[in-house]
């Protein structure tokens, strides 16, 4: 009996079908774990050494680590801030750093150089503000609230949307930050910057009003009129042990959520904690009960203050050693949104389709 023919070599299109889909992930993810070290600060630092301003500017920020043993620091914070905003645009600003890379250490040394943390003293509210100053959306929305809030002609309806934007848009680690920095007691100066976050000399009523008087412009806007109930939903103790409604970050969320509204909540005053709506409730009347719990719902809020300070002693712990857990938890915040994510798969799926292309042709 006549055998089979054996069969002949296998067309090289035929072996590129079967290795194509080996060969997209494989290189799909040698793109993907180089693109994660595209921008090193490693890397990044040796662009910036390059170029003279650049260079300058970075060394400039080096010279402001406070030494451990020395009370005051070599140089200004202002111009501190100075020389991080002449680095704005070079590709150490956008630089990160990974938990498995070679050199780790070294890399993150060079991020809280550029970003500043390690270059100012206990007063954790300025480090804050460096972040933000060096993070180009927080430095452009903080601006943006800064200049329409300042001045002898304040408009305080344009005041209070841009701070609401502030704090709708800002990276939140930032904008919580800015605005929940702990302060060491009798750091009057911490305080006061922790204060002036919100900008009252603009955002607030400019003559103290009656605090019901204040929640009816309230609620005549429907903005302040769904976030006062927000507030009130997720803030609220829910019997005589003060059980809170909600977990902590929800009361925080609809506590910022209040900031830039009619109702805008501050803190009492440079040195605790306490906040407060700026209204009284002198000449209330028969309504004097009613409005001393209106305005306890925000100044005596049990579920607040607890979140307020847990959210405090958290930021304490984030910018220890170092400033690490900042850099990770504002990196995961920008990693949220998948359209700023890279796609390495792309080019390398376009080169397979090209090659594929040209064998057909020759074949």
């Amino acid at each position: 009996m006549a055998r089979p023919p054996s069969p002949g070599p296998v067309p090289p299109v035929v072996v590129l079908f079967l290795l194509l889909p080996a060969l997209l992930l494989r290189v799909g993810d040698s793109l993907t774990t180089e693109g994660r070290f595209m921008n090193n600060c490693i890397q990044a630092r040796r662009k910036c050494q390059a170029n003279p301003t650049c260079s300058a500017a970075y060394h400039h920020l080096d010279s402001c680590i406070y030494s451990v043993s020395t009370p005051s620091p070599s140089k200004e914070p202002a111009e501190c801030l100075e020389a991080a905003q002449q680095l704005r645009n070079s590709s150490l600003m956008g630089c990160s750093c990974n938990r498995r890379m070679k050199n780790q250490a070294i890399c993150l040394s060079i991020y809280w150089t550029v970003h500043n943390v390690r270059s100012l003293d206990s007063d954790l509210c300025l480090k804050f503000t460096m972040l933000c100053t060096v993070n180009a959306k927080c430095d452009r929305l903080r601006k943006a609230y800064g200049e329409a809030c300042s001045g002898p002609h304040c408009q305080h309806h344009v005041c209070r949307e841009q701070l609401r934007a502030f704090f709708e848009k800002a990276p939140e680690p930032l904008a919580q930050g800015l605005l929940l920095c702990p302060c060491a007691p009798g750091d009057r100066g911490c305080g006061e910057r922790r204060r002036n976050t919100i900008a009252p000399s603009c955002a607030l009523p400019s003559e103290v009003p009656n605090c019901l008087e204040l929640r009816r412009t309230c609620l005549s806007e429907p903005l302040c009129r769904s976030r006062l109930a927000d507030f009130q939903t997720h803030c609220h103790p829910l019997d005589i042990l003060r059980t809170c409604e909600t977990e902590q970050s929800r009361c925080l969320r609809a506590y910022m959520g209040m900031i830039g509204t009619a109702m805008t909540p501050n803190f009492v005053s440079d040195i605790n904690t306490s906040v407060t709506l700026s209204c009284t409730c002198r000449g209330s009347g028969n309504l004097q009960e009613e409005c001393e719990r209106l305005e306890g719902s925000f100044s005596h809020n049990s579920c607040l203050k607890e979140a307020i300070a847990a959210k405090m002693h958290f930021h304490s712990q984030l910018l220890s050693n170092d400033g690490t857990g900042l850099t990770y938890s504002v990196m995961k915040h920008q990693n949220k949104n998948p359209a700023q994510r890279p796609q390495p798969w792309v080019p390398s799926l376009f080169s397979c389709t090209l090659l594929l292309t040209l064998l057909l042709r020759s074949w």
